[in-house]
């Protein structure tokens, strides 16, 4: 049945902005990142025999206590959707916002599903191993995320779009040395790259917190 003029207008809703939401998912933010690296300091000493300048932060994942890391991973995947939510409630952009909001989904989808997965660090090979092409799904997001938010987020502040592409920027060059490395030192500098990453979150949920405050 065809909505009458009284439905209608019954139907219409006031939009607005919720101030409590962004800060409650600027605090997951903050959260997130602050669990993640907790957990791999935790496990830094937890875990027996294990080299932090060496070995990965996925070694840490595998194994008798890769719930330490996992539960890092999980909180660090709801920080990056509830930065993603942020971003869809208060729409900064055009286009390339909506893509930097579907990049942060995705970002924290792919850093779920790596803990989920529970098949990097242990040399599993049984069925479709995918971490590597999780990995590389990360390298992709980041990147897309923070210049596909970096016009927007000068809405807010042209400092957020100096900060953003300068973390573009530092990614797309860091990120590949990676795969370069010898395995002696892989270990802190893919502690590096999660710092760099931290950079990106930390500074969104600055740009949302800030929103809600005014």
């Amino acid at each position: 049945m065809p909505p009458t003029a009284e439905t209608d207008r019954q139907m219409r809703a006031e939009v607005a902005e919720q101030p409590l939401l962004l800060i409650f998912l600027s605090l997951l933010a903050v959260f997130g990142c602050a669990t993640l690296a907790c957990s791999i300091l935790v496990a830094d000493f937890v875990v027996p025999d294990h080299d932090w300048i060496a070995e990965t932060i996925s070694d840490l994942g595998a194994g008798r206590y890769e719930f330490i890391v996992d539960i890092g991973l999980y909180t660090f995947s709801a920080a990056l959707i509830g930065l993603a939510l942020s971003a869809a409630h208060v729409h900064l952009g055009a286009w390339d916002w909506s893509v930097g909001i579907i990049a942060l989904t995705v970002f924290g989808l792919l850093v779920f599903l790596i803990g989920a997965r529970n098949e990097y660090g242990d040399n599993d090979n049984e069925g479709w191993v995918i971490h590597t092409y999780l990995v590389y799904g990360l390298g992709v997001t980041m990147t897309v995320a923070c210049f596909a938010l970096a016009r927007g987020a000068a809405r807010a502040s042209p400092r957020y779009r100096r900060i953003l592409i300068g973390i573009g920027i530092v990614w797309v060059l860091s990120a590949p040395v990676f795969f370069l490395l010898p395995t002696g030192i892989d270990g802190i500098y893919e502690r590096y790259l999660g710092g760099v990453s931290f950079v990106l979150i930390l500074s969104l949920a600055h740009l949302f917190y800030q929103r809600a405050k005014h």
